[in-house]
């Protein structure tokens, strides 16, 4: 389950679909950076992979700047409506916060004021020039992927139930079937004017009008300073070290913290001890993303609104402390019961011939989003607030302007002080899983960034409509390994490799010579390109 891993010395991109890569390589062979290249395969994704992701979602920015050596990072994540209240939807006579629809679009979309504060400080070509590809791949067309293909019969309901977007994936009454031409003339529409005006035509102008408008039409709650009062955050990033590395995360609201935690207590094991196809390394991930996870769920929200004991769940002495729980009992399963969690996601990663680094991921949340389209947009608005508790006693509960906890985390590890690796994944909760999967694979077992990313993962929790969690594992395995983990007291789920759950990865790693290996996923659309 391999891809052709490329190698180069100038330039690496890899992307979760081919016309995006392409679309990165080009921008930096005409003169762009990395930040450049970034932004347009940002836009590139949001037609290609409207599934996943789109100017109604939100983006995280893990960046190096060669210059200064600097490591950084912008939140992109919107914010809730201003009326947005636990009152108002039991009012409704909700008991929780629909998960589709348009009382799921209640965060002001955040990708498209990321772009351009990362261009206006990073960015070298003109900001209209990053939009060309994405406009001529929503107005002339592109060729419909197996993934895309996926979940549109997955979500094919949802489909059907929207006028626009049946108008779009729909043909006599049909799905559009795979390699069928995918053409998207309100999204180009959309993009012209962004191209334009800059992220004004998005959060000030007409644009932004012609969304709340129909948004309020339909019953729904963002309004006019809602979108006008939308900023993203630069933020300090969160690291940790790791056999001489340092790891870095996004801060809250995002769940980077969890991987860093999980490192933190891999530091007292030697992995190259526990082969990688066994049962011991595959019970011993659960149990050690068990603890981290039970302080996500307690702690994680907007941090403008909660304290989250960052210095204490990020020490070393307290993943000794968490480390001595699992070792105090090393063959027990301890139960850890998260909330069911969206997985839908598109990650990438770009390094420029200066060494500019970008390690950025984006997403509508679920595949499709809220599957609501304000008017003739074009845009699929994010279903993020749909996280939201409706609970006083969560510390995500829903509260006006409030950023949600966020399942987005790029990534990237340095070594002496210059980037190593540059890696992320598409799953919601099996992100910092599969962080681990890789992190462990590169660091600890000597593969390369490919074969790292195409092992066989597993995903611990449950997703939507199941009473409880699952240790869910590709059926690559021997059958012992199941049949061990299943005595030892796992529920184990076998899955299928392209079912989706397992997610994407993407990654790009710099050896000591200066040479990039660059790879993309085998599970979906992905290239990674490089010279």
């Amino acid at each position: 389950m391999l891809n052709i891993m490329p190698r180069g010395e100038q330039a690496m991109v890899a992307t979760p679909h081919y016309l995006a890569s392409s679309v990165g390589s080009k921008i930096l062979q005409q003169g762009g950076n990395a930040f450049d290249a970034a932004i347009a395969i940002s836009a590139t994704l949001g037609v290609v992979y409207p599934h996943m992701t789109g100017l109604g979602g939100d983006a995280f920015f893990l960046m190096y700047e060669a210059e200064t050596g600097a490591y950084i990072g912008f939140n992109g994540s919107g914010r809730s409506a201003a009326k947005a209240t636990p009152d108002y939807y039991r009012e409704q006579g909700m008991s929780g916060i629909p998960q589709r629809g348009i009382m799921s679009a209640i965060t002001v979309p955040g990708m498209v004021d990321a772009w351009w504060q990362v261009w206006e400080k990073y960015g070298k070509l003109p900001w209209a020039k990053l939009f060309d590809a994405a406009i001529g791949y929503a107005e002339k067309g592109f060729p419909i992927s197996r993934n895309l293909l996926f979940w549109m019969r997955k979500d094919e309901p949802f489909i059907r139930a929207s006028v626009q977007l049946s108008a779009l994936y729909m043909r006599d009454g049909e799905l559009l079937k795979e390699g069928d031409r995918l053409i998207q003339p309100d999204m180009a529409r959309t993009l012209r004017l962004v191209q334009k005006e800059g992220r004004d035509a998005f959060y000030a102008g007409s644009l932004m009008q012609t969304i709340v408008d129909n948004m309020k039409r339909d019953g729904g709650l963002l309004e006019e300073e809602d979108f006008r009062s939308c900023a993203g955050e630069w933020v300090d990033l969160l690291s940790t070290t790791y056999r001489g590395y340092d790891v870095y995360q996004m801060p809250p609201n995002s769940q980077g913290f969890t991987a860093l935690m999980m490192m933190n207590m891999l530091e007292h094991v030697d992995m190259r001890t526990v082969p990688r196809s066994s049962a011991n390394f595959y019970h011993l991930m659960s149990e050690v993303i068990k603890k981290a996870f039970r302080d996500r769920d307690r702690y994680l929200t907007d941090p403008h609104f909660r304290e989250i004991p960052l210095e204490r769940l990020l020490s070393k002495s307290y993943a000794q402390e968490l480390w001595g729980e699992i070792q105090a009992n090393p063959l027990k399963v301890n139960d850890h019961f998260s909330p069911a969690i969206g997985q839908d996601t598109a990650y990438a990663a770009v390094v420029d011939e200066e060494g500019n680094s970008v390690s950025f991921i984006q997403s509508l949340y679920f595949d499709f989003g809220a599957v609501y389209v304000p008017g003739d947009t074009g845009i699929i608005m994010q279903n993020r607030g749909s996280f939201f508790s409706l609970d006083a006693g969560c510390a995500n509960v829903l509260e006006p302007r409030k950023r949600s906890f966020h399942t987005l985390m790029p990534a990237m590890v340095s070594r002496a002080g210059k980037p190593y690796m540059l890696f992320g994944t598409q799953g919601g909760e099996g992100q910092p899983q599969t962080q681990l999967s890789i992190l462990t694979g590169v660091l600890d077992y000597g593969l390369s960034i490919q074969e790292a990313i195409s092992l066989p993962r597993w995903v611990y929790g449950r997703t939507w409509g199941e009473n409880g969690d699952a240790l869910k594992m590709e059926h690559r395995l021997e059958p012992e390994v199941y049949v061990q983990l299943k005595q030892w007291g796992h529920r184990v789920e076998p899955v299928k490799s392209w079912d989706g759950i397992m997610g994407q990865a993407q990654g790009i790693v710099i050896d000591e010579q200066g040479f990039m290996s660059g790879a993309a996923d085998p599970r979906g659309d992905g290239l990674a390109i490089g010279w």
